[in-house]
């Protein structure tokens, strides 16, 4: 009589899909350890959200990758590498088809992180934002601060008839009181729009340089934005301050791989000025978005992208031991 073995699959609940990092930041190992370092990195490899080309999941992968470059990692401004105090936890567990559903299984991963660390999320589209702000919010019990490079001002009130993604989380954040209006500042915007959104965070008291506005500008000329911004944050009280890194804010000659690029943008070197400059802030946690490797020339967004979380990480760490 013929024997039938009968296997059992169970579905698969790590949501471990192939395009997860198998190595860490600066070639650090994967560490799920809790709180094992002082700092942490994440990926939230989401990209259910872009309107335009797709492969964002890809991103935290590529800029691990490319951080490998910066070799031991001591940075020539602030003399200090973060390796011994930085770990890599992986990629957070998440699905990938269905925006609640991922911000659902976000958020409770991201209120245990920052009860411990200061961490630095790689993403992924800039609709993980949102969740990020909705976790710090609950653990501060207070608006935070906000410093938003991007080339799209996101702050329109649908996703192209949709209810939220990564062109509305601004407009959401400042609704649901997630951020301080009067400390909400937004660098490189550029991208077309009608005024209502392209103006929205200025009609609500923030502050927006447009990529226009800092044209030419570099080294001392970039001091006023500088110190605008520094006297801004210290009137408020020097409230917890998030950066969100879209990396669009570049011009793509400088990060050709995202989905969105819009010419005019940023140069790597003055935003890499604008992060060196502002690193004793009162940050609590970071995001860079939209990085997307299938579009990418030699490697420049991913190089890009790595060098500014690695010089936020430093100047950091540096103003942390300083104090």
């Amino acid at each position: 009589m013929l024997s039938v073995d009968i296997v059992v699959l169970e579905l698969n609940m790590d949501h471990a899909f192939a395009y997860l990092s198998t190595s860490g930041f600066l070639g650090l190992p994967i560490d799920k350890t809790p709180a094992h370092k002082r700092y942490a990195i994440a990926g939230v490899n989401w990209d259910g959200s872009c309107t335009n080309r797709p492969g964002a999941r890809f991103g935290p992968s590529a800029i691990r990758h490319a951080s490998q470059m910066l070799c031991d990692a001591t940075h020539p401004l602030f003399e200090i590498s973060p390796i011994e105090n930085l770990q890599d936890v992986g990629d957070l567990a998440l699905p990938n088809t269905n925006l609640d559903a991922m911000r659902s299984a976000l958020m409770p991963q991201v209120v245990d992180l920052i009860k411990k660390q200061t961490c630095i999320w790689l993403g992924g589209d800039h609709s993980i934002t949102l969740p990020l702000l909705r976790a710090y919010h609950a653990h501060y019990q207070q608006p935070l601060a906000c410093i938003h490079f991007d080339a799209h001002c996101d702050t329109w009130t649908d996703h192209f008839g949709e209810p939220s993604g990564h062109g509305t989380w601004v407009y959401e954040a400042i609704t649901e009181g997630l951020v301080d209006p009067n400390c909400f500042v937004q660098i490189g915007i550029r991208s077309a729009g009608e005024r209502t959104a392209r103006e929205f965070v200025s009609d609500q008291g923030g502050k927006i340089y447009t990529a226009r506005e800092l044209r030419g500008k570099d080294g001392d000329a970039l001091n006023t934005v500088i110190d605008e911004v520094r006297a801004r944050m210290r009137k408020a009280g020097n409230p917890p301050l998030y950066l969100t890194f879209d990396i669009d804010a570049l011009d793509p000659a400088f990060a050709p791989g995202t989905g969105t690029p819009e010419v005019g943008g940023l140069t790597t070197a003055q935003a890499m000025t604008l992060l060196e400059a502002w690193h004793d802030l009162n940050w609590v946690g970071m995001d860079l978005c939209e990085v997307s490797p299938p579009y990418d020339h030699a490697e420049l967004t991913s190089n890009a992208a790595a060098t500014l979380v690695w010089t936020w990480i430093c100047g950091k760490m540096a103003n942390h031991e300083g104090n």
